[in-house]
């Protein structure tokens, strides 16, 4: 079985920032992906909608790391749980555990990718067309080859290394349009 991806905001930094936001869809399992700051929230709304897809359907969302920019319209899904690097988060419970390798459906799983900072998971998605990263080792398709803000950046080129060699055929960066890696 693959998941189907759908992008519903392509992010961007510099004067203004927005996050990269996407939908997973793998039978009955919707998760959204790092529902940070945007314009207006309409821009994760809409895009939702027309794929018919309602707020309270989300069953997960996934907080690739804890900045703002990444995590500011999480309350859209008050009924998903939420997943960060060492915990899923449901009503009022915390339930421990690393993200690395834990599986949100057959299609989906969490990577622990240190290296923007030392709480990074990657997404990775078993889509049709193979493997695709929503991850934060990579800002866009343009750059900066070096993240400026990378907690450590030897962690992060290692990082790098352990998610290119599973073969992905797409990168969806945290700031930027999808792109195939080099």
């Amino acid at each position: 079985m693959s998941a189907r991806l759908d992008v519903l905001v392509n992010g961007y930094a510099g004067e203004r920032v927005a996050s990269t936001v996407s939908l997973v869809r793998d039978g009955d399992v919707v998760i959204v992906i790092d529902p940070g700051m945007v314009a207006d929230r309409r821009q994760i709304l809409e895009p939702l909608a027309s794929l018919g897809v309602r707020p309270e359907d989300a069953t997960d969302v996934v907080l690739g790391h804890h900045h703002p920019d990444h995590t500011l319209n999480v309350a859209l899904f008050d009924r998903a749980r939420a997943h960060d690097c060492w915990a899923i988060y449901e009503g009022d419970r915390w339930t421990d555990r690393q993200a690395d390798g834990f599986a949100l459906s057959p299609s989906v799983r969490l990577m622990a990718t240190p290296g923007h900072t030392p709480q990074d998971i990657t997404t990775l998605v078993g889509t049709d067309e193979g493997l695709v990263a929503c991850t934060y080792l990579w800002w866009s398709a343009k750059g900066p080859e070096d993240d400026p803000l990378a907690s450590d950046l030897d962690e992060l080129r290692r990082s790098r290394q352990r998610l290119l060699a599973l073969g992905p055929v797409l990168i969806v960066p945290g700031h930027g349009a999808p792109f195939a890696p080099r």
